[in-house]
């Protein structure tokens, strides 16, 4: 199975389908941006209401919607989409958050090696920051010229 690093957090395999007994539907929610910086904030106010609408306490709204701005944020600037695709899924019981922003990117380049962000710098500490936040996340990178998905998992 294979592994990626990134940003010197530890390496995370792909992620397996959480468990959920036979016919039981999962809540969620699939939409699509542009590739603008005004997305930032479209992606904030849909996890904003969607999260809402499942009853979920403000402070998991709060850090959902600081991951989903973290996400889009690094399809906008690391990647040469047109549209940057985000899916919002809830396990049944409300128990397991999960966030995917996918982007239309060139795929993971094994090859970049991750920098530590300088201490004056204004860039680079997001996926340092969602490896703070959420409970498990890493990237789906099927082919290398299809883009990437980057996921996380949040635990009420």
């Amino acid at each position: 199975m294979p592994v990626f690093p990134l940003h010197g957090t530890t390496p995370l395999t792909l992620p397996a389908q959480a468990p959920t007994a036979p016919g039981t539907p999962r809540q969620g929610e699939r939409f699509a941006l542009p590739a603008l910086a005004e997305s930032v904030a479209t992606a904030r106010d849909r996890v904003e209401r969607r999260f809402d609408h499942w009853g979920l306490p403000r402070e998991v709204r709060d850090t959902a919607r600081l991951v989903i701005s973290e996400l889009v944020t690094n399809a906008l600037l690391h990647t040469d989409s047109h549209i940057i695709t985000c899916r919002l899924e809830a396990s049944p019981r409300l128990d397991r958050l999960r966030i995917e922003v996918a982007d239309e990117g060139r795929g993971l380049d094994r090859r970049a090696a991750p920098r530590p962000a300088s201490a004056d710098s204004e860039h680079g500490r997001g996926l340092v920051l969602l490896d703070a936040l959420a409970a498990r996340w890493g990237v789906l990178c099927p082919d290398r010229n299809a883009g990437c998905t980057v996921w996380a998992e949040l635990r009420p």
